[in-house]
């Protein structure tokens, strides 16, 4: 995701958080928004050239874990065009309830430095609070424009993994992870 200015505005779209169906339902939108961010040269878990049937497998796939709570997703739509997207993704175990993983959150090319990507981190951590979440977790490659966005989000770097995991293209690249207090 490119670096957002701080004072820019969200775009006028509307963010949505989706039910297991709302995810079936925008599976189509997500694989574009996908890749798009993938042929962009993100480092978001595919490699290229990404296949539209490997990522409307994917998408598809997250459907059922939305329904079992495990994931809270959002969209941010211009109509029916997915412009982004974020995760909220709770911990399995007992002894994580108070945390969650902040994930996937991919923003259009042609909509990102309109404060979108902001938007849509503060839905999933407005959500962490009213579901009682007090710490938050993220990670995104070392020197992309997402870096910092989360800081002046108020987000702390914890440190940097080298060659985590890597870009589009195979390349190993480093990845900075991020903590936030909230609630």
């Amino acid at each position: 995701m490119n670096e957002q200015a701080p004072n820019e505005q969200a775009p006028a779209a509307e963010i949505v958080e989706l039910t297991s169906a709302g995810v079936l339902a925008c599976a189509d939108g997500l694989t574009d928004l996908l890749a798009d961010v993938v042929e962009g040269g993100a480092s978001v878990g595919f490699l290229g050239p990404l296949s539209r049937e490997e990522a409307l497998k994917w998408w598809r796939a997250q459907a059922a874990p939305v329904a079992n709570g495990a994931i809270v997703m959002w969209v941010a739509r211009d109509g029916e065009r997915v412009l982004g997207t974020v995760q909220l993704r709770f911990a399995a175990m007992p002894n994580g309830a108070h945390r969650a993983e902040v994930a996937k959150l991919l923003v259009h090319r042609d909509a990102r430095r309109a404060g979108l990507g902001r938007a849509l981190l503060d839905a999933a951590e407005g959500e962490a609070v009213k579901r009682g979440v007090t710490l938050l977790v993220l990670d995104t490659e070392t020197g992309s424009g997402a870096e910092p966005l989360y800081r002046r989000a108020g987000w702390t770097e914890v440190g940097v993994i080298p060659d985590y995991a890597t870009d589009p293209s195979g390349v190993p690249r480093p990845t900075t992870v991020f903590y936030k207090r909230v609630g």
